[in-house]
Parts: structure tokens; sequence; C-alpha cells
């Protein structure tokens, strides 16, 4: 029996609290938090100590897994020292707050004999995978472009809900690091890996410090070029859409995969399942990564979703900052030294 710890037991921990109860093979060890009321709520449910340092929990309770569900700029730390423990661990996006936290968690994990899996559960949706197996397949011929949209709602309640999500410090930007992150993850994977992006990001309609509106365009190193747009500012929240173009297709994916081959044949692939339990309206393919991470912890290759895939995401996303937002990047600092009592 796997035993499993979670950091972190804010909105997202329900989906791996879910998951770990669910798993067969898996059992709660401890839950950490330093958030009292959010604490008491978690070890009150499920029956497991509680512990306000992370470091503490590793030492009691001696976790095989633990899952990282912090606000993002505290990610990087809870992640090298559950790595250095020799904990394997599972993080939600983004794996880090920027770049430089980011590279140092890919040198721990280069370094650890741990696994760690990080969160772009979406590549698990079964329209997408269809899709990504399909462009592999060479059927569709050589990709030329993509486009991205992430058209959605948010309100000022939203942030003060959580005020870390509006800020530099805590959040590490706005839209493209907390929503959008996941669709522009789809669109390197399906299309192919980044060699150079453009773009802009603004505030627009929120009152936060961070972006609520971006736009980029992405050169690939298949010579494939896509667009992506994202927004916080509509008044409600649109399918997300990925629309792939090729020599002899055209995919599109919005809640389910079309495919419209260019001699008229139309293909369409549907999600499988549907989700039970907690926060279910956010599908299954939380449960679906978690459930494969678990299954490969006795394969000594490295999990297929791994800290550099998403570093490189980051990058992606510091480009448009960097060009929008120069005076608030320059202030970050990378945070990056270990503290096993964070």
């Amino acid at each position: 029996m796997t035993r499993s710890a979670v950091i972190g037991c804010g909105d997202i921990s329900a989906l791996h609290l879910d998951a770990i109860e669910k798993n067969p093979d898996s059992e709660l060890v401890g839950v950490c938090d330093i958030d009292a009321d959010r604490l008491d709520a978690a070890t009150t449910r499920f029956g497991v100590p509680g512990f306000v340092r992370h470091g503490d929990l590793f030492e009691t309770v001696k976790p095989d897994v633990v899952h990282i569900c912090t606000p993002h700029g505290q990610h990087a730390a809870a992640v090298i020292d559950a790595l250095d423990a020799g904990i394997h661990v599972i993080v939600e996006k983004p794996v880090a707050r920027d770049p430089a936290q980011a590279a140092a968690v890919v040198d721990a994990a280069e370094r650890s004999g741990a696994k760690i899996a990080v969160c772009f559960q979406n590549r698990y949706n079964t329209p997408v995978r269809a899709a990504h197996e399909l462009i592999a397949s060479g059927r569709l011929g050589r990709v030329t472009g993509a486009s991205g949209t992430v058209i959605w709602h948010r309100t000022s309640a939203y942030y003060e809900a959580s005020p870390w999500r509006g800020t530099w410090e805590h959040g590490g930007g706005g839209l493209l690091m907390n929503q959008a992150i996941h669709t522009l993850d789809l669109v390197q994977w399906l299309v192919g890996a980044v060699s150079s992006v453009t773009g802009s990001a603004a505030t627009r309609a929120l009152p936060i410090d961070v972006e609520d509106t971006a736009e980029m365009t992405l050169v690939h190193e298949n010579g494939a070029r896509s667009v992506f747009y994202a927004t916080l500012a509509h008044t409600a929240n649109e399918p997300v859409t990925v629309d792939i173009v090729a020599e002899h297709g055209h995919l599109s994916i919005r809640e389910n995969l079309t495919v419209r081959w260019n001699d008229g044949t139309l293909e369409t692939v549907d999600e499988e399942l549907t989700a039970t339990g907690e926060r279910s309206y956010w599908g299954v393919s939380h449960e679906r990564l978690i459930d494969d991470f678990y299954a490969s912890l006795d394969d000594p290759e490295p999990f297929w979703i791994s800290p550099a895939d998403a570093a490189r995401t980051i990058d992606i996303i510091y480009d448009v900052y960097a060009a929008s937002f120069p005076e608030q990047v320059a202030a970050l600092r990378p945070a990056t030294k270990r503290s096993i009592n964070a």
C-alpha cells in the first residue's frame, strides 16, 4: 500500500484527495496547510494527522508520495524538499512560480531517485489523446499551424477569496500561469516544441496586479506557427478551443474532438467517462493522471509529464511577461533555497 500525503488543502486538493481515496493501492496518511481552518476541516474529514510545516509531515508520517496543491510560489520549496528526501511528488501546475524556480526543480528531479509528475492533466482527456495519436501516426501529414483560445470570466470576488492569485510574488502571474497554462501546454504538446514566441499581456478588466488578457504567436521547431488568445474579461466561460491545421485535414478540440478530412470525411471522438465525487465538474483527467503515476512507481523511467516539460511552458509565458511587464519580472527574486521547515 502506497502511503500518500497532501500539502495544501485548498480547492484543487479535493481532486487529489478524492483520487487517493478511490485508488485501491493508496492510503492517505497526512495533510498539511498553514491555514488552521482548512487543516482542521481536512483532518476531521479524513481522520489523519495534520501539520503546518511540510518538513514535520515528512518526518512524522513518512509518506511514499506527496501531492503538492499549494499556491504557486510555494511549489518549488516543497517539491525540492520532497525529492531530496526521496519522496515521490505529484505537483499542481505550474511546476514553480517562475523560470528560475522551475530550473531548480528540474535540477532536484535529476539528482533524486524519486519520481515526479506535473499536473497537466488535460493531456489525459480522451479527445486530446486521440488528437495526439492521430498527429503522431502521420495520417494528417505535416502540421502547419494551430490556434488556441481560453475565453473565460472571473470576478473580483474570485481573487478576494484567494488573494495570492492576483499577485506576482505568490502567483507568478495571472491568467497565463493560472488558467491558460493548460491550453498552452496542449498546443505545445500537440504541435511540437516552441522555438520562439512574441506576444503581449495586459490587465484589461480586473482589479489585480497581474494580467487578465494575453495574446501570442508561437513558432514551433518543426516550422508550424500557432496563435493563442486568452482572457478572463468575458462575461461567461466559453469552451476552451484548440484547432490544428495539417496537410490532409483539420482537428478541432472543444469539449470533444472533430476531425475534418480534406476529402470531406468527418470523424468525432467524445470523452469516455463522467467524473464522480467532489468537484466532478472538473472532469476525470486528474484521476487518470494520478492513477497512472501510482502505477508507474516501480518503473525506473521518469514519469512522462516531467518538470522539464513544465518548465518549457513557463519559459514561453515569461517571454511574454518580459515584454509586457519588465519591471515586475525584474523584481521577482528566485526564492529557490530549500527549507525543510517551510
